[in-house]
Protein backbone atom coordinates (compact mmCIF):
# COMPACT_ATOMS: atom_id res chain seq x y z
CA UNK A 1 0.00 0.00 0.00
CA UNK A 2 2.83 2.32 1.37
CA UNK A 3 4.37 1.58 -2.49
CA UNK A 4 1.31 1.98 -5.08
CA UNK A 5 0.96 5.49 -2.57
CA UNK A 6 3.80 6.88 -3.22
CA UNK A 7 3.78 5.97 -6.72
CA UNK A 8 0.23 7.77 -7.26
CA UNK A 9 2.04 10.71 -5.60
CA UNK A 10 4.89 10.96 -7.71
CA UNK A 11 3.44 10.48 -10.74
CA UNK A 12 1.32 13.75 -10.02
CA UNK A 13 2.36 17.28 -11.55
CA UNK A 14 2.67 18.54 -8.20
CA UNK A 15 5.64 16.29 -7.48
CA UNK A 16 7.61 17.03 -10.29
CA UNK A 17 6.95 20.21 -11.23
CA UNK A 18 6.15 21.99 -7.72
CA UNK A 19 9.06 20.33 -6.33
CA UNK A 20 11.48 20.69 -8.98
CA UNK A 21 10.37 24.66 -8.98
CA UNK A 22 10.82 24.81 -4.78
CA UNK A 23 14.48 22.83 -4.92
CA UNK A 24 15.70 25.31 -7.79
CA UNK A 25 14.27 28.40 -6.28
CA UNK A 26 16.35 27.34 -2.49
CA UNK A 27 19.24 26.24 -4.46
CA UNK A 28 19.17 30.57 -6.02
CA UNK A 29 18.43 31.17 -2.73
CA UNK A 30 21.52 29.39 -1.49
CA UNK A 31 23.65 31.14 -3.98
CA UNK A 32 22.49 34.42 -3.27
CA UNK A 33 23.50 33.77 0.52
CA UNK A 34 26.62 33.08 -0.22
CA UNK A 35 27.06 36.20 -2.72
CA UNK A 36 25.80 38.19 0.37
CA UNK A 37 28.17 37.01 3.03
CA UNK A 38 31.33 37.09 0.66
CA UNK A 39 30.29 40.37 0.34
CA UNK A 40 30.18 41.72 3.69
CA UNK A 41 33.13 39.39 4.45
CA UNK A 42 35.00 41.63 1.99
CA UNK A 43 33.66 44.19 3.36
CA UNK A 44 35.17 43.85 6.65
CA UNK A 45 38.54 42.87 5.12
CA UNK A 46 38.73 45.96 3.43
CA UNK A 47 37.95 48.16 6.26
CA UNK A 48 41.06 47.38 7.98
CA UNK A 49 43.05 48.11 4.97
CA UNK A 50 41.29 51.54 4.38
CA UNK A 51 40.98 52.57 7.80
CA UNK A 52 45.10 52.10 8.20
CA UNK A 53 45.68 53.74 4.68
CA UNK A 54 43.23 57.06 5.63
CA UNK A 55 45.28 56.99 8.62
CA UNK A 56 48.13 56.65 7.43
CA UNK A 57 47.81 59.34 4.62
CA UNK A 58 46.50 62.01 6.99
CA UNK A 59 49.41 61.57 9.48
CA UNK A 60 51.51 63.01 6.32
CA UNK A 61 49.05 66.20 6.23
CA UNK A 62 48.29 67.00 9.55
CA UNK A 63 51.02 65.30 11.89
CA UNK A 64 51.72 68.94 13.30
CA UNK A 65 48.48 69.41 14.92
CA UNK A 66 46.96 66.29 16.53
CA UNK A 67 43.36 68.28 17.03
CA UNK A 68 43.27 68.82 13.30
CA UNK A 69 44.11 65.01 12.32
CA UNK A 70 41.83 63.17 14.52
CA UNK A 71 39.14 65.81 13.30
CA UNK A 72 39.69 63.96 10.30
CA UNK A 73 40.47 60.36 11.32
CA UNK A 74 37.73 57.68 10.87
CA UNK A 75 37.24 54.67 13.20
CA UNK A 76 35.77 51.47 12.11
CA UNK A 77 33.20 49.07 14.54
CA UNK A 78 31.97 45.86 13.12
CA UNK A 79 29.06 43.82 13.89
CA UNK A 80 29.94 40.45 13.92
CA UNK A 81 28.39 38.44 10.84
CA UNK A 82 27.39 34.58 11.46
CA UNK A 83 27.47 32.39 8.74
CA UNK A 84 23.42 31.54 9.55
CA UNK A 85 23.33 35.29 7.72
CA UNK A 86 23.34 33.72 4.19
CA UNK A 87 20.54 31.82 5.23
CA UNK A 88 18.10 34.64 6.38
CA UNK A 89 19.39 37.83 5.12
CA UNK A 90 16.50 39.55 7.51
CA UNK A 91 17.44 43.56 7.63
CA UNK A 92 21.12 43.25 7.25
CA UNK A 93 21.12 44.30 3.35
CA UNK A 94 19.21 47.62 4.32
CA UNK A 95 21.15 48.35 8.07
CA UNK A 96 24.72 48.88 8.02
CA UNK A 97 27.27 45.99 9.58
CA UNK A 98 30.13 48.32 9.77
CA UNK A 99 30.27 52.08 11.25
CA UNK A 100 32.98 54.27 10.81
CA UNK A 101 32.90 56.88 12.94
CA UNK A 102 35.14 60.21 13.42
CA UNK A 103 35.02 61.75 17.57
CA UNK A 104 33.17 64.57 16.47
CA UNK A 105 29.32 64.70 17.22
CA UNK A 106 27.99 61.16 17.08
CA UNK A 107 24.22 61.42 16.61
CA UNK A 108 25.03 62.58 12.79
CA UNK A 109 26.97 59.59 11.51
CA UNK A 110 25.74 56.41 13.79
CA UNK A 111 22.59 55.91 11.36
CA UNK A 112 24.19 56.67 8.00
CA UNK A 113 24.34 53.03 6.02
CA UNK A 114 25.46 52.58 2.21
CA UNK A 115 23.66 53.68 -0.61
CA UNK A 116 20.83 50.99 -2.18
CA UNK A 117 18.50 50.65 -5.14
CA UNK A 118 15.34 51.36 -3.75
CA UNK A 119 13.43 48.47 -6.19
CA UNK A 120 16.10 46.14 -4.93
CA UNK A 121 14.98 46.66 -1.48
CA UNK A 122 11.51 46.85 -2.13
CA UNK A 123 11.52 43.32 -3.78
CA UNK A 124 13.63 41.72 -0.83
CA UNK A 125 16.28 39.11 -0.97
CA UNK A 126 15.45 35.78 -2.03
CA UNK A 127 16.77 33.79 0.47
CA UNK A 128 16.29 30.48 1.94
CA UNK A 129 14.20 32.04 4.65
CA UNK A 130 12.06 33.54 2.27
CA UNK A 131 11.59 30.25 0.24
CA UNK A 132 10.88 28.42 3.26
CA UNK A 133 8.14 31.29 4.73
CA UNK A 134 6.37 31.37 1.39
CA UNK A 135 7.09 28.93 -1.36
CA UNK A 136 6.84 25.78 0.83
CA UNK A 137 3.63 26.41 2.25
CA UNK A 138 2.47 26.79 -1.29
CA UNK A 139 4.26 23.47 -1.95
CA UNK A 140 2.78 22.21 0.93
CA UNK A 141 -0.87 23.31 -0.57
CA UNK A 142 -0.22 21.85 -3.89
CA UNK A 143 -0.03 18.69 -2.12
CA UNK A 144 -2.24 17.74 0.01
CA UNK A 145 -5.78 20.01 -0.40
CA UNK A 146 -7.29 17.23 -2.20
CA UNK A 147 -5.89 14.04 -0.47
CA UNK A 148 -9.80 12.47 0.40
CA UNK A 149 -11.52 14.84 -1.94
CA UNK A 150 -9.60 13.71 -4.78
CA UNK A 151 -10.56 10.00 -4.02
CA UNK A 152 -14.30 11.06 -3.27
CA UNK A 153 -14.58 13.07 -6.53
CA UNK A 154 -13.32 10.43 -8.59
CA UNK A 155 -15.85 7.80 -6.86
CA UNK A 156 -13.13 5.34 -5.80
CA UNK A 157 -13.54 6.53 -1.77
CA UNK A 158 -16.46 4.12 -1.05
CA UNK A 159 -14.58 1.06 -2.53
CA UNK A 160 -11.43 2.02 -0.78
CA UNK A 161 -13.80 2.56 2.85
CA UNK A 162 -15.29 -1.00 2.21
CA UNK A 163 -11.93 -2.55 1.79
CA UNK A 164 -9.52 -1.17 4.55
CA UNK A 165 -9.55 -2.08 7.95
CA UNK A 166 -8.81 1.69 8.65
CA UNK A 167 -10.11 3.98 5.66
CA UNK A 168 -8.75 7.13 7.92
CA UNK A 169 -5.55 5.45 8.36
CA UNK A 170 -4.82 5.19 4.58
CA UNK A 171 -5.68 9.42 4.48
CA UNK A 172 -3.00 9.63 6.82
CA UNK A 173 -0.09 7.74 4.89
CA UNK A 174 -1.05 10.18 2.06
CA UNK A 175 -0.09 13.04 4.16
CA UNK A 176 3.10 11.12 5.57
CA UNK A 177 4.05 10.55 2.00
CA UNK A 178 3.70 14.23 1.52
CA UNK A 179 5.41 15.04 4.34
CA UNK A 180 8.47 12.90 3.40
CA UNK A 181 9.19 14.40 -0.12
CA UNK A 182 8.63 17.86 1.29
CA UNK A 183 11.08 17.29 4.13
CA UNK A 184 13.41 15.91 1.88
CA UNK A 185 13.67 18.71 -0.51
CA UNK A 186 13.80 20.83 3.00
CA UNK A 187 17.02 18.69 3.70
CA UNK A 188 18.48 18.49 0.62
CA UNK A 189 18.75 22.53 0.91
CA UNK A 190 20.31 22.41 4.44
CA UNK A 191 22.71 20.06 2.88
CA UNK A 192 23.68 22.09 -0.08
CA UNK A 193 23.41 24.68 2.26
CA UNK A 194 26.70 23.14 3.83
CA UNK A 195 28.74 23.04 0.75
CA UNK A 196 27.56 26.78 -0.29
CA UNK A 197 28.08 28.39 2.63
CA UNK A 198 30.74 28.29 5.66
CA UNK A 199 28.64 26.58 8.27
CA UNK A 200 29.02 24.40 11.24
CA UNK A 201 26.91 22.55 13.63
CA UNK A 202 26.16 24.40 16.95
CA UNK A 203 23.28 25.29 18.74
CA UNK A 204 22.40 28.57 16.51
CA UNK A 205 21.91 26.05 13.65
CA UNK A 206 20.24 23.59 15.11
CA UNK A 207 17.69 26.21 16.48
CA UNK A 208 17.07 26.89 12.63
CA UNK A 209 16.72 23.73 11.27
CA UNK A 210 14.29 23.02 14.26
CA UNK A 211 12.21 25.80 13.80
CA UNK A 212 12.48 25.51 9.66
CA UNK A 213 10.43 21.92 10.89
CA UNK A 214 8.05 22.89 13.36
CA UNK A 215 7.08 25.51 10.33
CA UNK A 216 6.60 23.01 7.88
CA UNK A 217 4.97 20.61 10.47
CA UNK A 218 2.50 23.45 11.31
CA UNK A 219 1.55 23.97 7.41
CA UNK A 220 0.64 19.72 7.22
CA UNK A 221 -1.29 20.46 10.30
CA UNK A 222 -3.43 23.50 8.95
CA UNK A 223 -3.25 21.57 5.62
CA UNK A 224 -4.98 17.91 7.62
CA UNK A 225 -7.14 20.41 9.43
CA UNK A 226 -9.31 21.92 6.07
CA UNK A 227 -9.40 18.30 4.65
CA UNK A 228 -10.86 16.75 7.75
CA UNK A 229 -14.34 18.93 7.41
CA UNK A 230 -14.71 16.54 3.71
CA UNK A 231 -15.37 19.59 1.35
CA UNK A 232 -14.73 19.48 -2.21
CA UNK A 233 -10.96 19.89 -3.64
CA UNK A 234 -11.72 23.90 -5.04
CA UNK A 235 -12.91 24.87 -1.81
CA UNK A 236 -9.87 23.11 0.09
CA UNK A 237 -7.85 24.86 -2.03
CA UNK A 238 -9.33 28.37 -1.73
CA UNK A 239 -9.31 27.72 1.67
CA UNK A 240 -5.61 26.71 2.09
CA UNK A 241 -4.62 29.25 -0.16
CA UNK A 242 -6.89 31.87 1.95
CA UNK A 243 -4.75 31.13 5.33
CA UNK A 244 -1.49 31.23 3.27
CA UNK A 245 -2.94 34.83 2.10
CA UNK A 246 -3.97 35.98 5.50
CA UNK A 247 -0.56 34.34 7.23
CA UNK A 248 1.69 35.32 4.93
CA UNK A 249 0.60 39.13 3.52
CA UNK A 250 -2.32 40.75 5.69
CA UNK A 251 -1.42 40.18 8.71
CA UNK A 252 2.05 40.96 8.73
CA UNK A 253 1.27 44.10 6.70
CA UNK A 254 -1.29 44.93 9.27
CA UNK A 255 0.95 44.36 12.65
CA UNK A 256 3.28 46.59 10.49
CA UNK A 257 0.66 49.05 10.29
CA UNK A 258 -0.13 49.19 13.60
CA UNK A 259 3.71 48.84 15.24
CA UNK A 260 4.39 51.89 12.90
CA UNK A 261 1.32 54.03 14.07
CA UNK A 262 1.88 52.81 17.22
CA UNK A 263 5.04 53.77 18.09
CA UNK A 264 5.95 56.30 15.20
CA UNK A 265 9.54 57.97 16.00
CA UNK A 266 9.86 61.61 14.96
CA UNK A 267 12.70 61.81 16.70
CA UNK A 268 14.98 60.16 14.08
CA UNK A 269 14.20 63.92 12.51
CA UNK A 270 14.10 65.93 15.82
CA UNK A 271 17.62 64.12 17.18
CA UNK A 272 19.47 65.36 13.99
CA UNK A 273 18.06 68.97 14.04
CA UNK A 274 18.67 69.38 18.06
CA UNK A 275 22.14 67.89 17.84
CA UNK A 276 22.71 70.38 15.00
CA UNK A 277 21.44 73.41 16.36
CA UNK A 278 22.94 72.64 19.75
CA UNK A 279 26.32 72.49 17.56
CA UNK A 280 26.10 75.57 15.35
CA UNK A 281 24.82 78.04 17.93
CA UNK A 282 27.66 77.41 19.91
CA UNK A 283 30.00 79.48 17.52
CA UNK A 284 28.07 82.17 18.82
CA UNK A 285 28.11 82.19 22.25
CA UNK A 286 30.83 82.63 25.10
CA UNK A 287 33.12 79.60 25.57
CA UNK A 288 33.24 79.56 29.04
CA UNK A 289 29.58 78.08 29.47
CA UNK A 290 30.22 75.50 26.90
CA UNK A 291 33.41 74.47 28.74
CA UNK A 292 31.51 74.10 31.83
CA UNK A 293 28.82 72.09 30.87
CA UNK A 294 32.15 69.93 29.35
CA UNK A 295 33.29 69.44 32.69
CA UNK A 296 29.92 68.39 34.38
CA UNK A 297 30.12 65.26 32.11
CA UNK A 298 33.98 64.89 32.21
CA UNK A 299 35.45 66.60 35.77
CA UNK A 300 38.34 64.95 35.12
CA UNK A 301 39.20 66.75 32.03
CA UNK A 302 38.44 70.32 34.06
CA UNK A 303 42.49 69.95 35.13
CA UNK A 304 42.58 71.90 31.08
CA UNK A 305 40.62 75.09 32.25
CA UNK A 306 39.12 77.70 30.01
CA UNK A 307 41.36 78.80 27.29
CA UNK A 308 40.65 82.06 26.23
CA UNK A 309 42.05 82.28 22.91
CA UNK A 310 39.68 82.71 19.51
CA UNK A 311 40.12 79.27 19.20
CA UNK A 312 41.19 75.71 20.97
CA UNK A 313 40.34 72.01 20.12
CA UNK A 314 39.50 72.07 23.95
CA UNK A 315 36.61 74.57 23.49
CA UNK A 316 36.11 72.29 20.01
CA UNK A 317 35.37 69.33 21.02
CA UNK A 318 33.47 69.68 23.76
CA UNK A 319 31.33 72.12 21.66
CA UNK A 320 31.02 68.90 19.33
CA UNK A 321 30.29 67.09 22.41
CA UNK A 322 27.32 69.18 23.89
CA UNK A 323 25.85 68.97 21.12
CA UNK A 324 25.65 65.30 21.37
CA UNK A 325 24.71 65.88 24.89
CA UNK A 326 21.71 68.33 24.42
CA UNK A 327 19.88 66.01 22.02
CA UNK A 328 20.41 63.24 24.44
CA UNK A 329 16.77 63.18 25.36
CA UNK A 330 15.45 62.61 21.71
CA UNK A 331 18.09 59.93 20.87
CA UNK A 332 16.62 58.16 24.09
CA UNK A 333 13.21 58.20 22.78
CA UNK A 334 13.85 56.77 19.60
CA UNK A 335 15.99 53.69 20.82
CA UNK A 336 13.13 53.29 23.20
CA UNK A 337 10.30 53.62 20.77
CA UNK A 338 12.16 51.28 18.65
CA UNK A 339 12.49 48.63 21.02
CA UNK A 340 8.86 48.90 21.96
CA UNK A 341 8.43 47.89 18.08
CA UNK A 342 10.36 45.07 18.73
CA UNK A 343 9.37 43.76 21.79
CA UNK A 344 5.41 44.31 21.36
CA UNK A 345 6.64 42.55 17.38
CA UNK A 346 7.82 39.79 19.24
CA UNK A 347 4.64 39.37 21.79
CA UNK A 348 2.30 39.62 18.49
CA UNK A 349 4.08 36.76 16.55
CA UNK A 350 3.43 34.10 18.86
CA UNK A 351 -0.22 34.11 17.68
CA UNK A 352 1.10 34.08 14.26
CA UNK A 353 3.26 31.14 12.95
CA UNK A 354 4.54 33.08 10.10
CA UNK A 355 5.70 36.14 12.17
CA UNK A 356 6.76 33.81 14.43
CA UNK A 357 9.08 32.17 11.93
CA UNK A 358 10.22 34.96 10.68
CA UNK A 359 11.58 36.77 14.04
CA UNK A 360 13.34 33.47 14.88
CA UNK A 361 15.36 32.93 11.64
CA UNK A 362 16.03 37.06 11.67
CA UNK A 363 17.07 36.40 15.34
CA UNK A 364 19.27 33.58 15.09
CA UNK A 365 20.99 35.25 12.07
CA UNK A 366 21.46 38.08 14.02
CA UNK A 367 19.66 39.87 11.36
CA UNK A 368 16.79 41.88 13.29
CA UNK A 369 15.95 44.96 14.44
CA UNK A 370 17.27 43.63 18.12
CA UNK A 371 20.45 43.06 16.48
CA UNK A 372 20.53 46.41 14.82
CA UNK A 373 19.47 48.41 17.89
CA UNK A 374 22.31 46.61 20.19
CA UNK A 375 24.85 47.49 17.28
CA UNK A 376 24.21 51.62 17.44
CA UNK A 377 24.22 51.18 21.26
CA UNK A 378 27.70 49.40 20.93
CA UNK A 379 28.27 51.97 18.20
CA UNK A 380 27.93 54.95 21.12
CA UNK A 381 30.31 53.45 23.68
CA UNK A 382 32.64 52.67 20.84
CA UNK A 383 32.71 56.06 20.01
CA UNK A 384 33.23 57.43 23.47
CA UNK A 385 36.08 54.62 24.34
CA UNK A 386 37.69 55.84 21.26
CA UNK A 387 37.30 59.94 22.07
CA UNK A 388 38.82 58.87 25.92
CA UNK A 389 41.95 57.84 24.23
CA UNK A 390 42.61 60.66 22.21
CA UNK A 391 40.92 63.64 24.39
CA UNK A 392 43.52 63.86 26.40
CA UNK A 393 46.43 63.09 24.33
CA UNK A 394 44.81 66.73 22.18
CA UNK A 395 44.19 68.78 25.02
CA UNK A 396 48.20 68.14 25.93
CA UNK A 397 49.01 68.96 22.57
CA UNK A 398 50.67 65.47 22.20
CA UNK A 399 52.62 64.76 19.32
CA UNK A 400 51.43 61.61 16.50
CA UNK A 401 54.47 59.73 17.66
CA UNK A 402 53.00 59.56 20.86
CA UNK A 403 49.33 58.24 19.96
CA UNK A 404 49.31 54.66 20.43
CA UNK A 405 47.72 53.17 17.18
CA UNK A 406 47.27 49.86 17.78
CA UNK A 407 44.68 50.70 20.93
CA UNK A 408 42.57 52.53 17.55
CA UNK A 409 42.21 49.39 15.54
CA UNK A 410 39.10 48.41 13.85
CA UNK A 411 37.03 46.57 16.27
CA UNK A 412 34.48 44.01 15.86
CA UNK A 413 31.19 43.46 18.18
CA UNK A 414 30.57 39.68 19.35
CA UNK A 415 26.77 38.97 20.43
CA UNK A 416 27.49 35.94 22.23
CA UNK A 417 23.81 35.45 23.29
CA UNK A 418 22.25 32.29 23.24
CA UNK A 419 18.57 32.38 22.76
CA UNK A 420 16.21 29.88 24.59
CA UNK A 421 14.60 26.87 22.56
CA UNK A 422 11.37 26.95 24.97
CA UNK A 423 10.10 30.27 23.45
CA UNK A 424 11.43 29.34 19.99
CA UNK A 425 9.54 26.33 19.72
CA UNK A 426 6.64 26.30 22.06
CA UNK A 427 3.70 28.58 20.02
CA UNK A 428 4.66 25.58 17.28
CA UNK A 429 3.90 23.02 19.54
CA UNK A 430 0.50 24.43 20.27
CA UNK A 431 -0.85 24.84 16.97
CA UNK A 432 0.80 21.91 16.15
CA UNK A 433 -0.68 19.39 18.65
CA UNK A 434 -3.43 21.22 18.10
CA UNK A 435 -4.22 21.28 14.17
CA UNK A 436 -3.02 17.29 13.96
CA UNK A 437 -4.95 16.45 17.47
CA UNK A 438 -8.63 18.25 16.07
CA UNK A 439 -7.44 16.55 12.35
CA UNK A 440 -7.26 12.70 13.75
CA UNK A 441 -10.67 13.27 15.28
CA UNK A 442 -12.05 14.42 12.84
CA UNK A 443 -11.22 11.68 10.11
CA UNK A 444 -11.56 8.80 12.27
CA UNK A 445 -15.23 10.05 13.03
CA UNK A 446 -16.38 10.43 9.16
CA UNK A 447 -14.23 8.32 7.30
Amino acid sequence: MWKLCIKNFVRTSVAQVGISAVLLAGIISLLIGRQHLVKQQEAVKQTTIAQNEHIKRNKEFFSSELGLLFYYLKFSLVNELDPINGLSIGQRDVNPSIQSVTIRNLENQRYDTDLYNPVVLHAGNLDLSFVLLYLFPLLIIASCYSVWSADQEAGTWNMTRVQARKPAVLLWKSLVIRMGFVFSVFFVLIGLAFVLLPLSINYRFLLFVGTGIAYLLFWFGLCAFIISFNKNSSTNAILLLGCWILLAIILPAGVNNYLTNRYPVPEALSTMVEQREAYHEKWDMEKTPTLKAFYKVYPDYEKYGYPQESFSWLWYYAMQHMGDEESKAHTESFMSKLAKREAVARSISLFIPTLHTQHQFNTLAKAGLENHLLFLKETANFHESVRKKVYPLIFENKQVEEVDWQALEVRTVEQNNQPDWLPVFLPFLVFILGLFGVSWKRMHSMA
